[in-house]
């Protein structure tokens, strides 16, 4: 679920973090008048002859891709329009968790789940020019994916470990696994951990939803060593957003609870929660001006999930 700091926040557009202005959280997430939900949705965005829907992310121009989990569907949506078309048709066997888009490249990472398989997609071509085997096949779930200015990072939700992929003027280098240490450094084959993964625009400090603890943590990407984000409880949380000093945390449970970090996101105030009574399960968010454009999962129907239809949300941010 991760491109931007976050699903679609332009992680590519700067390479330094937005300065942080010395407000206290608490007076800051007053300020910022968060703290009642936000009204009902504007507009539902039905994906054509979906199996499933994980990921989302920003194409730019009012457009995202969306991913179909079991099927590998990558849809394309236009929110002025209100609309949604498919745009990659994937082989059997193939899925799409999370997705990211390198904008400046036209390369789309997708996280393939089971098997530990990962894709890449030229979004102009429509081609896959990359498939990737990370981990160890028969354990490792890659659940999603952050594009940052060095490349592209994997999660294992049942391994400690990330994956790099590193790409220079859109030229994909040898991927790379990185050990991790520290609070975030859970998960093994029996033991779901890892979900979401999203990074600063520096692509200095990356940022992971760990779903079962309901915990947010920071990896440095050089050492792999984690630091758990105190104060942010976001019970089930899949996926997450960033925007300057503002988390948003989509959470299964039908909420997106919204959370003001302090400068070094070591700690975080709550500052309200979204819910709609259209929400099921939501699993991915994207951020598009004062929005979200959230992808509803109904993953509680079962697995495969079974309902007649899977959808893009807009809700205020």
């Amino acid at each position: 679920m991760g491109q931007d700091g976050s699903r679609g926040l332009g992680r590519l557009e700067g390479f330094s973090m937005r300065k942080i202005l010395a407000v206290p959280l608490v007076v800051l997430s007053l300020l910022l008048g968060l703290a009642g939900p936000a009204a009902a949705a504007t507009k539902v965005i039905v994906l054509p002859g979906a199996t499933s829907a994980e990921g989302i992310t920003d194409a730019g121009d009012g457009t995202f891709y969306t991913g179909d989990l079991i099927a590998g569907t990558i849809f394309r949506e236009n929110v002025r329009r209100g609309t949604a078309e498919r745009f990659i048709e994937a082989p059997p066997g193939t899925g799409a968790a999370g997705l990211d888009l390198d904008q400046r490249h036209d390369l789309l990472f997708v996280a393939g789940g089971n098997g530990g398989k990962a894709y890449v997609y030229n979004t102009r071509t429509k081609a896959k020019v990359a498939d990737y085997t990370f981990g160890d096949p028969q354990t490792s779930y890659i659940n999603d994916v952050a594009v940052t200015p060095y490349g592209a990072w994997f999660t294992d939700s049942y391994h400690p470990q990330l994956f790099f992929v590193p790409t220079v003027f859109g030229v994909l280098g040898s991927p790379r696994t990185l050990q991790l240490s520290g609070p975030g450094a859970g998960g093994s084959p029996g033991d779901f951990f890892m979900n979401d993964i999203i990074s600063t625009p520096s692509g200095d400090t990356l940022l992971v939803a760990a779903t079962t603890p309901g915990k947010v943590y920071t990896i440095n990407p050089i050492t792999g060593a984690s630091k758990e984000i105190a104060g942010v409880n976001a019970p089930s949380v899949a996926s997450l957003v960033l925007e300057g000093r503002r988390l948003w945390a989509v959470q299964l449970d039908d909420t997106i609870s919204r959370w003001c970090l302090d400068g070094d996101l070591s700690h975080g105030v709550a500052a309200g929660t979204i819910k709609d009574d259209l929400f099921d399960q939501p699993v991915s968010a994207a951020k598009v001006g004062n929005q979200l454009a959230v992808v509803n999962s109904h993953i509680f129907s079962g697995y495969p999930p079974t309902s007649p239809t899977y959808e893009v949300l807009m809700v205020g941010a």
